[in-house]
């Protein structure tokens, strides 16, 4: 489960230095890139609860195993890929088998162990090796991209599946599905995902050189419907995948809200950090991860220190002060790409990115799941993991979209999608602002 886990998550990261590579290849700008980041998390994130959802109905080590098969054949798909929309879709179909696979292998493992210290012990080496595979996915992109190929960052990833699959089969016990199953979400789930995904394709093709703006209004008018009919459907579903009663909670409300607008921020600069060192200073791959392997380092840091600092300063200085961290290094990228100075430069903006995450999302998620019960404990993590993907998919797509598309060459790219990133930062930290201070602590 952790090999799988471990998959996952360098997936999310390993993309990001061969971004170039895969551009100059098939032919794709830098706006259209965001698709390779966004559709695997837009079809994760909106499909996450849909799998754990089907792993109580059909049996976690069916779904597992579904999943990962689906995960696999998609990594194929995406390493052979003869043309960036081919690239897209398997990257879309690889986001949909991390959404299955997921929510079965944590179960798996949450029941493995008996509650108590065996089970808290399992789940601290699944967030390690979740952590590990996010700093790794930086460097193991440099170095595959560099002297294998782009096409092996996906490649790679298929014996390794492989053996998950035959350890699956081989260790994990069957289990029966649970009884008297109420039906499934379905329109949910794809509302849930149609509504980014058009979103995402309406903002791209703003920013395409001759394409009909008709074309990007109705995109974006069909994101609209969609995500109407996902309330309206949600509100009438006797098992809705987010229950209308999530949004009597401020708290929760107001913390997947500013989840939203650091993930976006969050997602957008390992993107311009790829760009500027690759496309800007001319930084090749290797070069460009072991750069960013002090990102890395620094969030495993981060990660070590807030939890402790969570309960000695209570959550909204831990909050603001990843908001104002990570505003803070989206403001030295625009420096940076100003002045035109070197990668040692850029460290420095890797360190607050990594602190704002590390102080931002931890508070985040405390907040995400405050007051919950055993009755919504689920849904409450459910729609956070959920938001935290959705969010990086829409901040990328609109920060980066708009910043790098063809119709504002007159402007600066980074400065133009940094300043939009400090704007919702910003906008962030005046939301988490407004919740009482008893909340918050």
């Amino acid at each position: 489960m952790s090999m799988l886990q471990f998959l996952l998550a360098v997936d999310v990261t390993v993309v990001n230095i061969a971004l170039p590579s895969i551009g100059a290849d098939l032919g794709a700008g830098g706006h259209a890139l965001t698709w390779v980041v966004v559709g695997y998390t837009i079809a994760g994130g909106g499909l996450l609860m849909l799998g754990g959802r089907l792993a109580d109905l059909l049996g976690r080590r069916r779904v597992l195993l579904s999943g990962t098969v689906l995960f696999g054949a998609a990594s194929l798909l995406a390493g052979l890929a003869p043309s960036f929309p081919v690239l897209v879709l398997a990257r879309l179909l690889q986001g949909a088998g991390e959404a299955v696979a997921l929510p079965a292998a944590m179960a798996t493992v949450v029941l493995l162990f008996p509650e108590g210290p065996r089970r808290s012990r399992a789940l601290s080496v699944w967030a390690a090796v979740a952590s590990c595979g996010l700093v790794l996915g930086f460097v193991l992109s440099g170095v595959i991209t560099a002297h294998l190929g782009w096409r092996w960052t996906f490649l790679i990833s298929v014996p390794v599946i492989l053996v998950v699959i035959v350890a699956a089969l081989l260790l994990v016990e069957s289990d029966r599905p649970v009884t008297r199953p109420g039906p499934l979400d379905l329109p949910g789930a794809l509302l849930l995902t149609a509504c980014p995904l058009l979103f995402v394709y309406g903002v791209v093709q703003a920013g395409e050189p001759g394409a009909s703006p008709w074309v990007s209004v109705v995109a974006l008018a069909g994101a609209a419907l969609a995500g109407a009919a996902f309330v309206r459907v949600e509100a009438r579903s006797p098992h809705p995948l987010v229950p209308l009663s999530f949004f009597a909670h401020r708290a929760r409300v107001t913390a997947n809200i500013a989840t939203t607008l650091l993930s976006g921020a969050l997602s957008t600069s390992f993107l311009l950090f790829t760009f500027y060192l690759q496309d800007v200073r001319g930084v090749g791959p290797l070069e460009a991860g072991l750069t960013m392997l002090s990102m890395g380092v620094a969030m495993v840091v981060a990660s070590l220190l807030v939890p402790r600092l969570l309960g000695r300063w209570g959550a909204r200085v831990c909050v603001l002060a990843g908001l104002g961290c990570t505003a803070g290094a989206m403001a030295l990228i625009a420096l940076v790409a100003v002045l035109g100075a070197g990668a040692p430069w850029l460290i420095a903006a890797m360190v607050l990115i990594a602190a704002g995450m590390g102080f931002g999302l931890i508070g985040l998620q405390y907040l995400a799941v405050s007051g919950a019960t055993d009755e919504d404990a689920g849904i409450a993590s459910g729609i956070q993991r959920g938001v935290d993907q959705l969010g990086g998919a829409a901040g990328v797509t609109v920060y980066v979209g708009i910043g790098f598309a063809p119709a504002l060459h007159s402007a600066n790219p980074f400065v133009t999608a940094a300043g939009l990133s400090v704007i919702g930062l910003i906008a962030a930290a005046l939301v988490i602002r407004r919740l009482p201070q008893h909340v918050l602590n």
